[in-house]
């Protein structure tokens, strides 16, 4: 076997045995400091500091009763349309004539609001049940507007009363006039279903559309209103739009979840 001349020589110094062993370098030691500090300022952060969050949710501007779809009592042809869309009409008021074999058949608002839709047009055959018109519920003309988010099914319990939510409108473009803000008034108790939300906005391509991810919980929010705008709301820019903000405007809306210290996250 044969050895390293160098090895060789320290054996034979043994006088090198009181020489101090040195374990680590200055900068390697600046290095350790550094690392302590910064793991103790980020341990004091996570149990001290917190960190907010928001959940973004579809949604659209609606009265705070929904709308219904007004559907023909009888078979026969439209004869007359006796209002049009935009109009407020109280419960009971005649809305369109159909011809049937016998008679004209009058057909009346089953409960007050204003009339969004008008699908029938006048010459038009129809069946015993067809849709007619839609009618959004309203018991006076100065009901206060809101907004409907429809968040995804498992984030109710994350969701507080009186959140924040910043709305982008999508007739309001959002760069120039700001957004739309409000606070949650209510959050719905169960996940609903396309028909229910269809039978609420009384419109089913928007059903489809806000439960194409699944089942989603209904997410009411208030307006806030201010004097000081042409619509009447509150946004985040000085003035908002110049012009006013109507329902059955689709919206998307950012709700400020509550605020969560990070050890939150790993403790159980």
């Amino acid at each position: 076997m044969q050895f390293r001349q160098k090895a060789l020589s320290k054996l034979q110094s043994p006088e090198d045995l009181d020489v101090p062993v040195l374990l680590a370098r200055p900068q390697g030691w600046l290095v350790l400091t550094v690392t302590a500090v910064v793991m103790a300022v980020g341990c004091f952060w996570a149990v001290t500091g917190t960190v907010s969050s928001k959940l973004n949710a579809p949604g659209i501007l609606t009265h705070a009763e929904g709308s219904y779809v007004l559907q023909s009592p009888v078979a026969g042809q439209i004869t007359a349309t006796l209002a049009k869309e935009g109009d407020t009409l109280p419960a009971g008021a005649p809305l369109l004539t159909v011809r049937t074999d016998r008679k004209v058949e009058t057909v009346r608002t089953v409960a007050a609001g204003r009339v969004t839709a008008i699908t029938a047009k006048i010459g038009a055959v129809v069946a015993t049940g067809a849709d007619l018109a839609t009618v959004e519920r309203m018991d006076k003309p100065d009901d206060p507007l809101v907004a409907v988010l429809y968040a995804p099914g498992g984030s109710a319990s994350t969701i507080p009363v009186g959140a924040s939510v910043e709305l982008t409108v999508q007739s309001v473009p959002a760069q120039r006039f700001g957004v739309l803000r409000g606070r949650v008034l209510a959050i719905g108790r169960n996940p609903e279903t396309r028909q229910q939300i269809s039978d609420f906005l009384g419109n089913r391509q928007l059903g489809e559309q806000f439960s194409a991810q699944g089942q989603p919980v209904a997410v009411m929010v208030r307006l806030e209103r201010s004097a000081g705008t042409t619509s009447g709301f509150n946004w985040s820019s000085a003035h908002g739009p110049p012009y006013p903000i109507d329902s059955t405007t689709l919206v998307s809306g950012a709700v400020h979840l509550t605020a969560q210290h990070p050890i939150d996250w790993v403790l159980p």
